[in-house]
């Protein structure tokens, strides 16, 4: 039914008012008060919410370029900004993975504008990219502040006619491949403006028919395990890569993929610690999956520096991600799950700035850490809805909960599923400390999450197509080297566990794990190995019946397990390291432990399983077993 004018007009200022004081009914001790500000109150004590403001933005980094007869300005919408800026052509016909080469002179960010001379710098010997002769280019831009750090990493493209230059319609993000089936594939990518765009593969086109920045455009009616070059057409422009259809399921042809997380800022200046990721070890990840011609790469969490109080700040980190990753992500799906890192919340402080309590952000449908991963990435829309509808559920005739949307899922790859869980839903970070905010401890399975595992695990165990599945979170069972503390160990103590709403739920982590545990390893058959990061090194254990999983003095009952699998903890993509912690029941079946960055190797041939652990910066192999 349309709605007057008056009417719309009273809804919208309705939401306006309402917007900031709309508390969900899930937590517990906050408040608004007449102001329409945010407190948490605890005891007598109100601690308002944290109003962060020295961030930048994916927007403001972008810098709406504008061009004139020598070349593009850029401005930062901020006059007290200043630094470097980097720049360089791409050119796209020259290299499979198109990189910009950076020119030796930089620009100076004044009162936040910079300027980049075109005709001057970029023409003769140094138009390597025939801009002069094509009447088009593209120029990569790298901005730094006035410290050396490096903040984004941009893309323009320009006209060039009758002596003037004009900004051009730009992919600034992608293309990249995503939900890569054996007839199919999403090729999703963002222009700098909007325009309606195409696909052409193997002679035929394909269209979302969308006059927007933001496309997803599936490309259907593929043959499996087939190598297709596509055409992206954008205005006057296009770019060429390919990629290959998955096998058919069940076909049980030999294939690889890859694993790894826990890619944000590192040390050692430069790409290391680059607008809150570490470019240069991801960029090296990707490469080295590449070379060893990987099907998929499965990135599980931590991509990023995160714990932001605003999705602008880390939609700029999750940008540089992108952007490290983006030439091999042209032939090949990086397939990212939600790490703590990816942490956008509400942070309650006192006077002197102290935190309090730090809650997952609201409205939670566009604010939460969930509904912003998701926003950034193209996964598949398989998994539950949110904890709605469960026993702790404070109203079930409402949506109380944040959505799991594109954040726990699964998908298969010939005889392979992988289940993607979500370990670090609706987190609130001072949990552990104070529960009086309520929220969801990290590493805690909660009951929707855990339900919908178990019928996913039985619906894989029943397919004779599958005979390997993977579960991957990024919290470990089993923490060995820098989160025993936390995960799903918290040290041996089953204390810790959600508040919905001001009450605790019946089960505490300890007992949560077993629950979990007894689905992957006493109700399945086919599910081969736990693959985890959040610690920041490489080790695997194997865990058979026999290893001890409890604390001393363990007073409820002790899960029996019939068979043996793996958990392979790779959170060595670039954080910074943690050493082994030999404080754990289970140290003496772990092996391999190592603090050199990581990529694991999984090789699948039939009914064997394989794996082996690479270096991506020397290339050398410094572990090697079999799974099956």
């Amino acid at each position: 039914m349309k709605k007057t004018t008056l009417t719309l007009l009273i809804l919208l200022v309705f939401r306006i008012l309402t917007a900031q004081i709309l508390v969900p009914s899930v937590y517990s001790d906050i408040h608004t008060d007449e102001n329409g500000k945010l407190y948490y109150q605890l005891l007598s004590k109100k601690f308002y919410a944290l109003d962060k403001t020295n961030y930048y933005t994916l927007k403001q980094m972008q810098a709406g370029p504008t061009a004139d007869a020598q070349g593009i300005n850029f401005n930062f919408e901020d006059e007290n900004f200043s630094g470097k800026l980097y720049y360089g052509l791409i050119n796209f016909n020259d290299s499979k993975y198109p990189i910009p080469v950076w020119f030796k002179n930089t620009s100076e960010i004044i009162g936040g504008k910079a300027r980049i001379n075109i005709k001057k710098r970029l023409s003769g010997r140094y138009d390597m990219s025939d801009w002069e002769k094509n009447g088009y280019g593209t120029l990569s831009y790298r901005v730094s502040d006035n410290k050396g750090n490096l903040i984004y990493d941009g893309i323009v493209s320009f006209y060039y006619k009758n002596g003037k230059f004009d900004i051009a319609e730009t992919i600034i993000e992608g293309p990249f491949i995503n939900l890569l089936t054996s007839e199919s594939a999403v090729i999703s990518f963002d222009l700098n403006k909007t325009a309606v765009t195409e696909i052409n593969v193997n002679g035929k086109k394909y269209t979302d028919g969308l006059n927007t920045k933001h496309h997803e455009i599936k490309i259907t009616g593929l043959k499996s395990d087939t190598e297709y070059t596509y055409e992206v057409k954008y205005g006057k422009l296009s770019q060429k890569y390919a990629f290959k259809t998955a096998h058919k399921k069940g076909d049980r042809k030999p294939f690889v993929f890859a694993y790894a997380s826990d890619s944000r800022n590192g040390q050692g200046g430069g790409e290391h610690s680059f607008g809150g990721t570490n470019f240069y070890v991801m960029r090296k990840m990707a490469a080295a999956a590449r070379l060893n011609n990987v099907a998929f790469i499965q990135f599980t969490g931590d991509l990023v520096n995160g714990y932001v109080t605003n999705k602008e700040d880390i939609n700029l980190q999750y940008a540089n991600w992108k952007r490290a990753v983006e030439p091999y992500a042209h032939y090949f799906p990086f397939i990212c799950a939600q790490g703590n890192h990816e942490f956008v919340g509400v942070q309650f402080v006192n006077k002197e700035g102290k935190r309090r309590g730090s809650v997952t952000k609201f409205p939670f449908e566009t604010e939460s850490s969930s509904a912003v991963f998701a926003s950034n990435f193209v996964n598949p829309q398989n998994g539950p809805l949110s904890e709605d509808g469960s026993k702790y559920d404070p109203n079930p005739n409402k949506t109380d909960f944040p959505p799991y949307d594109e954040t726990v899922f699964y998908y298969t790859y010939d005889n392979v599923a992988v289940i993607v869980l979500n370990s670090n839903y609706w987190y609130c970070p001072s949990l552990k400390y104070n529960p009086k905010t309520s929220g969801n401890l990290h590493g805690y399975l909660m009951d929707k999450q855990l339900e919908w595992l178990g019928k996913t695990v039985e619906i894989l165990e029943k397919d004779k197509a599958i005979d390997h599945v993977f579960i991957t979170q990024h919290t470990p069972a089993f923490p060995d080297g820098g989160h025993v503390g936390d995960d799903m160990w918290y040290k041996g103590n089953n204390k810790h566990r959600p508040y919905v709403a001001g009450k605790p739920v019946d089960k505490g982590i300890i007992e949560r794990r077993d629950e979990y545990l007894n689905i992957l390893i006493n109700k399945s058959s086919k599910v081969i190995s736990l693959l985890t990061g959040d610690e920041h090194n490489y080790n695997k254990l194997e865990l058979s019946p026999e290893v001890n999983i409890y604390p001393d003095h363990w007073k409820l009952d002790k899960l029996k397990r019939n068979r043996t699998i793996w958990q392979i903890n790779n959170g060595a993509a670039g954080a910074p390291y943690y050493a082994q912690d030999k404080s754990v029941p289970w140290t003496n079946a772990v092996s391999g432990f190592t603090t050199q960055n990581a990529l694991v190797l999984i090789y699948v041939n039939g009914k064997k399983v394989s794996v082996k652990v690479m270096n991506p910066e020397t290339l050398d192999i410094f572990d090697e077993y079999d799974l099956r």
